[in-house]
């Protein structure tokens, strides 16, 4: 039955290896030929506490981690009792027959993960006995895995040989327990590389690469989850002349000091949570008033205060859209998928410095801590904007007009003073409302350059449409394809620039009958943000701490849709 998806489990105490063997698992598929795609959800302590993670691999492109599992690999009795009804029917679980006793169960297998990769020699390799079981109950070519471990483990060690020779007697005594058990889901399709060269990648790896294609040069931040990956990440990476990465003592220290940077006329960027964004207001509403092309991430996770720090949400979009007292609209782009992360960063240095602001780069934890594999960007083919630069003389007036004017470098021609109190066109200080009056507008009409993003529609004469955003597409897309399938009339719009919205966009979304808009989140704020802007507009809202189920949204979001269409017989 399994065919060309695999839908694979892995839950206990944090500190089993679940994230790993699930890890394990993505990358021998990934280098076999297929895709994949994972999803990690654990508690906030460091260590224990219960954790899952979630493998699919598949023949095609994956848009969501799955709703049923076919195997679910379970590492102690609370994964099992928590974890088992989602096993589909004719699915298999696994256990660790040294840490939980299941006499009854049907359809499982035990197998002491630990013992078995002690007796190869490597106490590390409890994984390839896992990965080695899953194998044989899909038939996946037992080369697929050898290659893999080849690959993986060939490093120019002196141990080098005796590490592959380990995880390859794991992976087959984990083959043979299976074996053993009589268990088979049915063949996993073959695999057919995708053209071109792949990278199995998370989210925030993308973020930071994409960031370093756009040019940044200057990096703050401090550690906050599920952020952190993109400060370590810059340390790492971010290193080599006129490159500069730091950790610093708190949110508030960062967006001070990549404002600085700003100025100074790098490429500057930090990332943060809710809590740290919070902290950042004031900052944000000083780059905003004085012009200062910034980026901050916001990787959401649930709220408000400490909320959950390691569960994924989308609340925080009101919160990026006006973070500052007084009247502020900062730029937000919100990428759904893992590639489109590395492509969002890009957008927003490329919009920072085009309008001349801070522009706000919101991901989520599920998005931040998934791995997918994508295809290796193209570096050539990058459009990389740079600082507009004034080389006129002294006696420029740095915010004269309304819209953008270039920007001076301090030491250079056309020193100003980057005013957060409000100024006149020079920088200096003015309370004159004909000034406020100007200067507001000025800001304002700034955002017009941002206007031109794209955006995904299909079957856009249907007067109802379904619009998800962030991390929310591949599960909302997955939906509408199996919507289509059973013949509900229904458009689909997508676009990761908010806000601005691209204006032919916002043109078709007006002319709609409604627009369903799935969001995790209780208030619905991409809906509310859309009925502001003259959408008929209705949230399809989730605030679990995970992610949509496709299942549910197929139900919720046909239901909606039969029911208008009824009404409107009716009428």
């Amino acid at each position: 039955m399994v065919g060309k998806n695999l839908i694979v489990r892995f839950a206990g105490e944090g500190g089993q290896g679940v994230v790993t063997s699930a890890e394990a698992l993505a990358q021998a598929a990934t280098q076999a030929g297929y895709y994949v795609q994972t999803f990690a959800t654990f508690p906030s302590q460091i260590l224990g506490g219960p954790t899952w993670t979630q493998t699919r691999v598949s023949t095609s492109r994956v848009l969501s981690a799955g709703d049923e599992l076919d195997v679910l690999v379970a590492f102690n009795q609370e994964a099992y009792d928590n974890h088992v009804e989602e096993v589909r029917d004719g699915g298999v679980v696994i256990y660790d027959s040294d840490q939980l006793e299941l006499e009854d169960a049907e359809h499982s297998f035990g197998m002491p993960f630990d013992k078995l990769a002690r007796s190869t020699g490597n106490n590390r390799a409890a994984n390839m006995v896992i990965t080695g079981a899953i194998a044989r109950l899909v038939n996946m070519p037992h080369e697929y895995l050898e290659e893999f471990v080849v690959q993986r483990f060939t490093r120019g060690r002196d141990n080098d040989k005796q590490i592959i020779e380990s995880n390859i007697k794991a992976l087959a005594l984990g083959r043979d327990e299976a074996a053993e058990s009589g268990f088979y889901l049915g063949d996993i399709d073959r695999a057919e590389k995708p053209p071109g060269q792949q990278l199995l990648i998370k989210g925030n790896d993308a973020v930071s690469l994409g960031s370093v294609a756009a040019g940044v040069n200057f990096y703050v931040g401090y550690p906050i989850s599920p952020a952190t990956p993109i400060l370590l990440w810059m340390e790492r990476n971010l290193i080599g002349p006129d490159k500069f990465a730091y950790q610093v003592s708190s949110e508030i220290e960062s967006i001070a000091a990549i404002l600085g940077a700003g100025f100074a006329g790098k490429k500057a960027m930090t990332a943060t949570a809710g809590p740290g964004f919070s902290l950042m207001n004031e900052g944000l509403g000083l780059g905003w008033m004085a012009e200062i092309p910034i980026v901050v991430v916001n990787v959401q996770r649930g709220g408000p205060a400490t909320g959950l720090p390691t569960k994924t949400e989308q609340s925080d979009l009101l919160a990026c859209i006006g973070p500052a007292h007084g009247d502020v609209n900062l730029p937000v782009i919100a990428p759904g998928t893992v590639e489109e992360c590395f492509y969002a960063a890009v957008e927003a240095f490329n919009w920072a410095e085009r309008y001349q602001g801070p522009v706000i780069l919101m991901s989520e934890m599920s998005l931040a801590e998934r791995t997918s594999n994508i295809p290796k960007p193209d570096l050539s083919s990058l459009n990389v904007e740079n600082r507009q630069i004034y080389s006129g003389r002294n006696g420029y007036m740095r915010y004269e007009g309304d819209s953008v004017s270039p920007m001076p470098i301090p030491g250079q021609p056309g020193s100003y003073v980057a005013n957060g109190s409000e100024h006149d066109p020079l920088g200096d200080t003015t309370h004159l409302p004909i000034r406020h009056v100007q200067m507001t507008e000025r800001r304002f009409n700034k955002l017009k350059v941002l206007t031109n993003g794209s955006y995904e529609s299909r079957n856009a004469d249907q007067p109802i449409a379904l619009m998800p955003w962030g991390g929310s597409k591949g599960p909302a897309l997955e939906a509408y394809s199996e919507l289509m399938e059973q013949d509900v009339d229904l458009a689909w719009y997508y676009t990761m620039y908010l806000n601005p919205l691209p204006t032919a966009l916002l043109e078709e979304l007006r002319s709609k009958e409604l627009v369903l808009v799935p969001e995790l989140n209780f208030q619905g704020q991409w809906a509310s943000v859309l009925r502001s802007q003259g959408v008929k507009a209705e949230a399809i809202t989730q605030y679990t701490g995970l992610p949509f189920k496709v299942r549910d949204l197929v139900e919720r979001v046909g239901g909606k849709v039969k029911s208008i269409q009824k009404g409107m017989v009716t009428v």
